[in-house]
């Protein structure tokens, strides 16, 4: 599917291994989040705009290239998606960082946004979504029409673990949303878990029930 990446490196694959165990607590599935989050930054960024600079080492002056453009914006979906923004802030210190928070109508199941905050202008920069689930794909879906209403265009969706539906759902609504996975999961159960999955991200990571 053009546009759908899994990472399937070695050290991906062995930190998401530890946050499917539910011995694994609070502390150590927070820090385990943000390194995933660090380890797919590094992959999903590589197609960054470069420019060359003027430097001057110790030896003589060089042409040598740094972040070209506007700078990187994260935007994690409230709440889980927070856990991963450190993780792409430690490799790109200088990105600016908006929210989106959504419910969803307990009715309909469709989400609704409550908060929408993006860095500006929000038309030139790269913009990583994150959430560490993508379950349904309904609330990627909507993030990212809210950021394509706000007039974002460069978008990149990142997600620790993912169900074939909800992969499916975004790739058919946006199919220019580069997604980038860590593990693809088997399904949905009839609670719209994904299955093995990890539970609850977000009460894994700040601790709530």
């Amino acid at each position: 599917m053009e546009n759908v990446t899994i990472l399937d490196h070695p050290l991906i694959q062995h930190k998401i291994s530890m946050l499917r165990d539910k011995n694994t607590g609070t502390n150590e599935f927070r820090n385990l989040i943000g390194e995933i989050a660090m380890l797919m930054g590094f992959e999903a960024l590589r197609d960054l705009p470069l420019m060359d600079v003027e430097v001057e080492t110790p030896i003589e002056k060089c042409m040598t290239p740094v972040l070209a453009g506007k700078k990187l914006a994260v935007v994690p979906i409230l709440r889980a998606g927070l856990g991963m923004v450190n993780g792409i802030l430690a490799l790109v210190p200088s990105a600016k960082v908006g929210h989106i928070g959504l419910y969803r109508d307990e009715e309909t199941h469709e989400p609704h946004e409550y908060y929408c905050k993006l860095p500006s202008p929000i038309e030139l920069r790269t913009i990583v979504v994150t959430d560490p689930m993508l379950a349904t794909g309904g609330s990627a879906v909507a993030a990212v029409d809210f950021i394509k209403q706000h007039g974002g265009r460069h978008i990149k969706f990142m997600c620790i673990i993912a169900a074939p539906e909800g992969v499916n759902r975004l790739h058919e609504a946006h199919p220019d949303v580069q997604i980038y996975i860590g593990h693809l999961d088997r399904c949905l159960n009839d609670a719209a878990y994904i299955c093995p999955g990890l539970g609850d991200a977000g009460d894994r990571i700040f601790g709530t029930k």
